[in-house]
């Protein structure tokens, strides 16, 4: 079987991984999904790295309209997606695939310092790398962190696994007629501002080349078939 992407970095949101039914931060059954399709893919020889946002838990920008200092909030963020890491590394780990945590912040007892090149020889040694607590700096969200890793390890592209099954001209939940783009260009995706990414994680895919697919993570073996090359979502490039 030949795959397009063999190096990938599978961006995830905090609320993927929300249980919705019964209102907890995380929903094992939805875990568990994930790292069978990981492993499916994983078997295959694909390089896979994550990166996993914490809105699940707590969001910067949320905290802000409640009164918490931006700075403070982007922080508590941040720890939000060294839990949601750990629990996606738990997930992987009973499915018997072998998983490095890698934080921008240090937390020694916790997971590994991120190190590139550290980085890069967990993945030749077959190990899937998570990447979490950001960049480490207020500000920069996790779609900009996907970007930045991405770029470093030289990844081949970016999955970025949302509910809906591309990007939209306006949001398709809310409005019928929305319509759904099967590429787009990054200069596109910056000047119609689509939200689906920020526009300093669109820009540097643009300066890196990398390009971007906007997919329903809810889809069996929708990450399967990104790899393959098969069209699915939206690509960005």
């Amino acid at each position: 079987m030949s795959l397009k992407y063999k190096r990938i970095v599978l961006k995830l949101s905090g609320e993927a991984l929300k249980d919705v039914k019964n209102g907890d931060c995380l929903d094992s059954a939805i875990l568990k999904k994930l790292a069978v399709e990981l492993k499916q893919i994983h078997s295959l020889g694909v390089q896979i790295c994550l990166v996993v946002g914490g809105g699940n838990i707590f969001r910067g920008l949320s905290g802000a309209k409640s009164g918490v200092d931006r700075t403070t909030g982007d922080y508590m963020g941040m720890l939000a997606t060294v839990i949601n890491g750990l629990a996606l590394m738990n997930a992987l780990e009973k499915e018997g695939v072998p998983v490095r945590v890698q934080t921008a912040i240090p937390m020694e007892k916790v997971a590994e310092p991120f190190i590139v090149r550290r980085a890069v020889r967990h993945l030749e040694k077959g190990r899937v790398v998570i990447f979490v607590a950001g960049t480490g700096n207020p500000y920069f969200s996790t779609d900009t962190t996907a970007a930045l890793r991405a770029s470093e390890i030289n990844a081949d592209c970016i999955l970025k696994a949302t509910k809906v099954d591309g990007i939209y001209n306006k949001d398709p939940k809310k409005f019928p007629d929305a319509v759904k783009y099967d590429t787009l260009s990054y200069m596109d995706a910056i000047e119609k501002r689509l939200a689906v990414m920020d526009s300093t994680a669109f820009s540097m895919c643009m300066d890196n080349k990398i390009p971007i697919i906007v997919f329903d993570m809810g889809g069996a073996g929708n990450i399967k078939k990104a790899v393959e090359g098969q069209h699915i979502g939206t690509i960005v490039s």
